[in-house]
């Protein structure tokens, strides 16, 4: 396992992690997500990854009784701020709700502090200096020690940080979008300029495109999968995509890989990917995944050429 600095922060975390989205209690109970955090950590993964709205609350108060079995100091633990619940002070980006939700999460998870707190989307409705002076202060009090964004576009991003800079106040320091062969234009290109300028790290979210890329799904939707399970997710799933993920599937095939490994290995080769968030339904399903991190080294720039060509 390798450990990257989140861009220029500090702070280094594994370039594999573990997330609970759609997992952590729809799915898995407590006894399955501490095998599962149990594999992960086993093989050196030390982040985490959360969020308030996930499980409505459920993934955070699961996981805070999982972390009982390990060391604070050996985890990278994160969540996320902006579906809190149904009031209308609970959604969004408000003082209110960035310092309530946080103080919310910090119980669930049983945790004095949170290494990263992220804003899960951009909210118009809130001016960008409330966000900032807010996120500021949850880092100067300790609730958090880094905050960062999620899904934002660059020109938001850019906006927070030249805020931050007005007020003397704490910068994001890390991104979290998803990227995937089938999602590359946000990470890719759009985040070139808060690369260079800002030294943004990211944690990226599925990687697999919620398991099309595994190829699980080349032939139908097994019942029971997410994608049975989930509407809005089975609406991604087209026969472009089917098509092109069973020759990636070929190509993984001829390099000794799985599918998932290879697509996994794919998102570790970018430079500017600080750790790649796994899901996962089971521990064995996490154990092979893991794997991805020693098939790295086989993706050359003929390799990569040839999953370009793939994904065209």
């Amino acid at each position: 396992m390798k450990y990257n600095r989140l861009g220029s922060a500090g702070i280094k975390v594994s370039e594999v992690s573990f997330g609970s989205w759609l997992t952590f209690g729809p799915q898995l109970d407590l006894a399955q997500i501490k095998a599962c955090m149990k594999v992960a950590f086993d093989h050196g993964v030390n982040f985490f990854d959360n969020a308030e709205a996930y499980a409505e609350g459920e993934a955070e108060t699961l996981m805070g009784q999982a972390l009982a079995d390990y060391r604070r100091e050996d985890l990278v633990l994160s969540t996320k701020l902006f579906w809190g619940g149904k009031g209308p002070n609970d959604i969004g980006l408000s003082w209110k709700h960035l310092v309530e939700g946080t103080k919310a999460s910090l119980k669930r998870l049983r945790v004095e502090a949170v290494d990263l707190l992220f804003c899960h989307r951009p909210d118009p409705n809130v001016p960008m200096e409330e966000v900032v002076r807010a996120m500021d202060v949850l880092v100067r009090q300790g609730h958090a020690y880094y905050w960062g964004t999620s899904e934002w576009s660059a020109v938001e991003i850019m906006e927070a940080h030249l805020v931050a800079r007005e007020l003397g106040a704490i910068p994001p320091v890390v991104e979290q979008p998803q990227y995937n062969l089938f999602v590359r234009e946000r990470v890719e290109k759009e985040y070139q300029p808060i690369y260079r300028r800002f030294g943004m790290g990211t944690t990226i979210w599925s990687p697999l495109a919620s398991g099309i890329l595994s190829g699980k799904y080349n032939d139908g939707v097994p019942k029971g999968s997410r994608l049975d399970r989930i509407d809005w997710l089975r609406a991604r799933l087209d026969e472009a995509k089917i098509k092109k993920a069973r020759a990636f599937g070929e190509l993984a095939k001829e390099l000794g890989a799985s599918s998932a490994e290879l697509a996994i290995a794919w998102c570790l080769a970018n430079p500017h990917v600080s750790t790649v968030i796994l899901g996962a339904s089971n521990p064995t399903q996490l154990r092979q995944n893991l794997g991805a991190v020693e098939h790295r080294s086989k993706l050359t720039p003929e390799v990569l050429a040839r999953i370009d060509r793939i994904m065209a």
